[in-house]
């Protein structure tokens, strides 16, 4: 008898590139927000504007009460796995983690969704199906949300959270003396590139893919119960990137540590054999100007350091007198994390790698 059943949806081929390496270049949104005012004529932002475009954080954040402040935030990208469920799955925790990023808990969650019209039904029910069962381990629920047709599918969350004021993770929180701790491995944009070109394993990818998967939730709260101030969470700038970005907020210098730099397996040998995503070129260009890089730095951890990340990790500067008691609380809590480099007073280039 004759299988007429139609051949399995995968996404990945609907799409020219997928997750947060599909993020518009840093450096060209920096030139499309420059100088946008909250009022057309000129006025102040609103008083009760905590975090917003100016300087730009992972979330805004707006105070309604003196001990409680809102926080909201959207992120959504094309699929970067053919499995629908795991698509929503990674879709959701990337936009879940900017709330964890300023130090907040989610309260809820709306879909932007945009899908072919001619997408079956179970495909995106799968995909909705995946985005609520994270949204509800991050404590939250999925509560409706948007969809428009589009032959590119693209799937995200719009995110609402709480914090108090007054222990926010904010990028701009860094001081000189402060060590650098990251909380997921780098790679993801190699590995799921790689996949793509045949040139990374399945085991490899699939350890890529549980990692995506993992919520920041839990890193987001132990520094907040240490009082941490200073984090950010890495996605599609990469490393260097958003490192960039908290050392510009804080006004310090960045001194990554090239060598200490943990990667997924497989993506070193994919960085060697000359493996790298449109959104890495990006990158580079948005950091080259306030980097400074080490003569001996070898060229796949250059490499890893721009290669945008999906769901990536926390990067957070933590005073050295906490560092025990903060490691101590992360190993409880499972969370694995690296030291990768240190702060330092501004001097030169925002960013080094050496």
């Amino acid at each position: 008898m004759t299988d007429l059943a139609a051949p399995p949806i995968r996404l990945t081929e609907l799409t020219e590139c997928g997750g947060c390496a599909a993020k518009l270049g840093a450096d060209v949104l920096e030139e499309a927000l420059r100088g946008l005012a909250f009022d057309p004529a000129g006025g102040p932002a609103p008083s009760g504007l905590i975090a917003g475009l100016d300087p730009p954080d992972d979330a805004a954040v707006h105070l309604v009460a003196p001990d409680l402040a809102v926080i909201g935030t959207l992120d959504f990208f094309p699929p970067i796995v053919d499995d629908p469920r795991t698509y929503g799955e990674i879709a959701a925790a990337n936009a879940l983690s900017d709330v964890f990023a300023m130090g907040g808990r989610v309260l809820f969650a709306l879909s932007v969704a945009a899908m072919p019209e001619d997408l079956p039904v179970a495909t995106f029910r799968a995909i909705l199906d995946g985005a609520a069962s994270v949204v509800r381990e991050a404590g939250g629920i999925l509560a409706g949300g948007h969809t428009i047709r589009d032959p590119e599918p693209k799937y995200g969350l719009a995110v609402i959270g709480v914090a108090h004021p007054d222990r926010l993770l904010r990028k701009g929180g860094a001081q000189p003396g402060d060590l650098l701790i990251l909380t997921k491995p780098l790679g993801t944009g190699l590995l799921v590139s790689g996949h793509r070109q045949g040139k990374a394993s399945d085991a490899d990818l699939e350890s890529a893919i549980d990692q995506m998967r993992t919520l920041n939730r839990a890193p987001g709260e132990v520094l907040v119960e240490h009082g941490i101030r200073g984090a950010t969470d890495v996605t599609g700038f990469g490393l260097l990137g958003h490192g960039l970005e908290m050392a510009r907020a804080s006004g310090t210098r960045f001194t990554f540590t090239a060598a200490a730099l943990p990667a997924l397996d497989g993506a070193l040998d994919l960085a060697r054999a000359g493996v790298e995503t449109g959104g890495a070129a990006h990158n580079r260009r948005f950091v080259a100007p306030e980097l400074l890089l080490g003569l001996d730095v070898d060229p796949e951890l250059v490499t890893l350091a721009h290669d945008p990340q999906t769901s990536g990790g926390l990067l957070a500067a933590v005073p050295r007198v906490a560092v025990k008691e903060l490691h101590r609380d992360l190993e409880a809590a499972g969370v694995r994390h690296w030291a990768v480099g240190r702060v330092e007073a501004a001097s030169g280039p925002a960013v080094q790698l050496t």
